[in-house]
């Protein structure tokens, strides 16, 4: 009998409507939060359709907001890559506090590593950001990567906008790492920052790694104690480098400066040049804009996803899959005529089915 009442509690609690959801959203129920990002996370097809359709009662949500005040952005979303152990988490929990105290809703998305042979994350950034972790006006939710490629899960983008429907006004984004595909993240926030250790490497490995072309702004980190001197060395070589580069916009010139979160050095001057872009930004006209480029990049994003799970999901392919793999490894054909059967095989299927 206990037990029948406690499943009916448990069941209450935890199984939301769309309605609750959105609801508790607009309310900035950080509870409602993290339940409607995990709707949005899953891949099973009843709990996408509720995605969809929450999605579309929060986007209209936005957009009346953001008639209000059609020339003010309702948030910020700042991209924070870095190679591991760059102090990211770190600086995040410092950072994120520093703008609490200045009157913000911070909201800290982190992408987790997917192994490569279980699947599974460890999932522990949050426990590097306990102090911002305990503030009311902060939100952590760590997301696994689950094999996407561009530093970020295939979801980040709408838990961008369930966040900005919650409340927060600043949105931070934290990468896996940085490489040649971590710049995904670029493509859906309004400003890339690059956070850099002493000892990192020359300017010349970090435009090798592509950085140069997209990042608004270099952090340096752990500046304090013995490592001064690395860092304004780093500082210098950085600066050089970047003023070799093309700019990507002509309104902002990507600047260095270095930090310390271990002695709060450089956060408030953090801050302040990601005021400067963004005003930059804002009276040029292209933060609106490439807010809408950046829609239609994942629109194309999505469709592509969408291609490919059809495409695997289907038993004709499948069956196909395997013989040429089986032909391909046995050296009978090459990879590219595989690939042109088993598209081929697709069209057809698509087409019987449509028929």
């Amino acid at each position: 009998m206990f037990a029948q009442r406690f499943t009916s509690i448990v069941s209450r609690r935890y199984v939301s409507t769309v309605a609750d959801l959105y609801k508790g959203l607009i309310n900035g129920d950080r509870g409602c939060l993290a339940r409607s990002i995990t709707l949005v996370e899953s891949t099973h097809h009843e709990k996408q359709q509720k995605a969809k359709e929450l999605l579309g009662q929060v986007l209209q949500e936005l957009k009346q907001r953001q008639e209000k005040q059609p020339k003010t952005p309702i948030s910020f979303r700042i991209g924070l890559s870095g190679s591991p152990g760059a102090g990211k988490s770190t600086f995040i929990n410092v950072f994120g506090r520093f703008l609490i105290n200045q009157g913000h809703k911070v909201a800290v998305l982190t992408v987790d590593p997917s192994s490569s042979t279980t699947g599974g994350s460890i999932l522990g950034d949050k426990t590097r950001m306990l102090d911002l972790s305990r503030e009311p006006n902060a939100y952590i939710r760590t997301s696994p990567s689950a094999g996407t490629l561009g530093g970020v899960t295939r979801t980040t983008n709408d838990a961008i906008v369930l966040c900005e429907a919650a409340g927060y006004n600043i949105i931070l984004v934290e990468t896996v790492g940085v490489g040649q595909s971590e710049f995904a993240v670029v493509d859906m926030v309004d400003m890339f920052c690059v956070l850099l250790p002493p000892g990192s490497g020359d300017e010349l490995q970090g435009m090798k790694k592509g950085i140069m072309e997209l990042v608004d702004l270099v952090i340096i980190t752990k500046a304090d104690g013995e490592l001064m001197p690395e860092v304004r060395r780093l500082q210098t070589d950085w600066s050089s480098a970047l003023r070799l580069m093309r700019r990507r916009s002509p309104y902002w010139k990507p600047r260095v400066i270095s930090v310390s979160s271990r002695t709060n050095t450089g956060i408030d001057k953090s801050w302040e040049q990601m005021l400067q872009f963004e005003t930059a930004m804002i009276k040029s006209g292209e933060f609106m804009t490439k807010r809408s480029q950046q829609l239609r990049k994942w629109m194309w994003n999505n469709v592509k996803d969408r291609i490919l799970e059809q495409f695997l999901d289907d038993e004709d392919i499948k069956k196909a899959i395997q013989t040429y793999e089986e032909r391909v490894t046995r050296g009978l054909i090459t990879p590219f005529v595989a690939a042109d059967a088993i598209l081929t095989l697709f069209a057809k299927v698509k087409l019987d089915n449509n028929t």
